[in-house]
């Protein structure tokens, strides 16, 4: 029997790729990942949804490096912690406000919790990936609410670039509202020289991928609250979606990220950013890189006079492997893990993709969407029955489950919204030229 997925990843470790993409630790081995520590709930090894021991004493380990008042582990990536933040946010019946370039695990939530989304369109930077709603925009919204509210932030967002969250935290502040951040790409910044992560700068809740910029297994994450009345509702949350049996093996891949931030992740980060300095720096006259995380090299291609798919490709032939490329950008995500070695090896292939690249006329994307009619709820519309179509033909039909790939999965049509002409002109930029519609 042929075995397809291990054959693939044997054949593309064995090709020793800089890999400029996620999991942070970019395939060195975890001394702890082996078989044998593969367990289930045995006796003294504590449970994740009811901790009293082991994963309790390494949350509060956790908590403290964050300076959080409380921190919880997902087995279940940031998904699992999106899911809970949103369960919270139901049971104090608050109105949901959400800056539209969010991540669809945002809108599966929202479908199984029942939530309807107030939707605020950012200022978009180029395309659907990266926007920025500003606190007067914010505040525009949460002023005229007369609810109990909460404002949904998705910072850095895919790209890198980060929100103004101290802003909007005094916003929400302002009117009693809470701000909770899907800082999934942003596990790191509690550890650059200037503190930049949520929580220090004022959200009550967020969620960190670890495995994105840590070197953690995929599915590691952690949510953390800055809010002591809502350390003990966390766990109660994530149980409602998580499964029963999370894997030891991630957790303990948590556990390692504990010990890697206490003692290296600062040592790390300054080596990791001088070598990123250099190499903006060697590259400033040929390529224009997007603003925001400096361990997001965001390359604006399009903007720099080269199309985005063959910088991909050509970097690929001269063995990196980026994290996401279309006509417009390249993403190469680094991790303060990556060596100083491997930052010289990406300005040595970068040299030469772009010797081999062809040039055409840059183009400063210019983008803007309105915000499609809705014409049922989120939950309505991904429930009912449904079919695929071509893109061509979905003009006026109502959008039913959000399939958009992931990477990016950034939704251009939310479920439940008519499906209008700028929302096709959209799909058909990404790349996407089905979609499923309710029937």
């Amino acid at each position: 029997m042929d075995t397809p997925v291990i054959d693939f990843l044997e054949k593309y470790a064995s090709s020793g790729p800089l890999r400029c993409h996620m999991p942070g630790h970019k395939g060195r081995i975890l001394p702890y990942v082996s078989a044998a520590n593969d367990i289930t709930e045995i006796a003294g090894a504590d449970s994740l949804f009811d901790a009293e021991g082991i994963i309790a004493e390494s949350e509060r380990n956790m908590s403290a490096l964050y300076g959080s008042a409380a921190t919880v582990y997902s087995a279940g990536g940031s998904t699992l912690c999106i899911q809970a933040m949103l369960a919270i946010m139901k049971n104090e019946r608050r109105r949901v406000f959400a800056v539209r370039n969010a991540h669809r695990a945002f809108l599966n939530a929202a479908a199984l919790l029942g939530l309807e989304v107030d939707w605020l369109m950012p200022e978009y930077r180029g395309g659907i990936l990266s926007g920025e709603l500003s606190p007067a925009a914010a505040e525009a919204a949460l002023s005229g609410c007369g609810e109990h509210a909460c404002l949904y932030v998705t910072s850095p967002d895919y790209t890198g670039r980060m929100a103004d969250i101290r802003g909007l935290s005094e916003v929400c502040r302002k009117y009693d509202a809470r701000l909770i951040v899907d800082n999934a790409h942003g596990a790191h910044l509690a550890f650059l020289p200037d503190n930049m992560h949520p929580i220090a700068l004022g959200a009550d809740m967020c969620c960190d991928s670890a495995h994105k910029m840590l070197p953690a297994l995929t599915g590691a994450a952690m949510l953390h609250t800055s809010r002591q009345e809502y350390a003990e509702k966390l766990k109660p949350a994530m149980g409602l979606f998580g499964s029963t049996s999370p894997s030891y093996l991630i957790m303990a891949s948590l556990d390692g990220c504990v010990k890697y931030i206490a003692e290296e992740i600062r040592t790390d980060i300054a080596a990791g950013l001088a070598e990123l300095e250099a190499l903006r720096y060697e590259y400033a006259d040929s390529l224009v890189f997007a603003e925001g995380d400096p361990f997001h090299v965001t390359i604006c291609a399009a903007e720099s006079g080269y199309s985005g798919v063959e910088l991909a490709g050509l970097l690929r032939k001269n063995g990196c492997e980026c994290e996401y490329a279309d006509d417009s950008i390249v993403i190469l995500l680094m991790s303060p893990a990556d060596s100083p070695e491997e930052f010289r090896r990406l300005r040595e292939i970068l040299g030469r993709t772009l010797s081999e690249a062809h040039r055409i006329a840059p183009v400063k994307a210019a983008f803007s969407q309105e915000l499609p009619v809705r014409a049922m709820s989120i939950r309505e519309a991904v429930f009912a029955p449904s079919e695929d179509i071509p893109v061509d033909e979905a003009e006026g039909r109502i959008c039913a489950a959000v399939r958009v790939p992931c990477p990016p999965a950034v939704p251009i049509a939310a479920s439940g919204e008519i499906i209008d002409r700028g929302c096709i002109n959209i799909f058909k930029r990404y790349g996407i030229f089905t979609v499923n519609v309710v029937k």
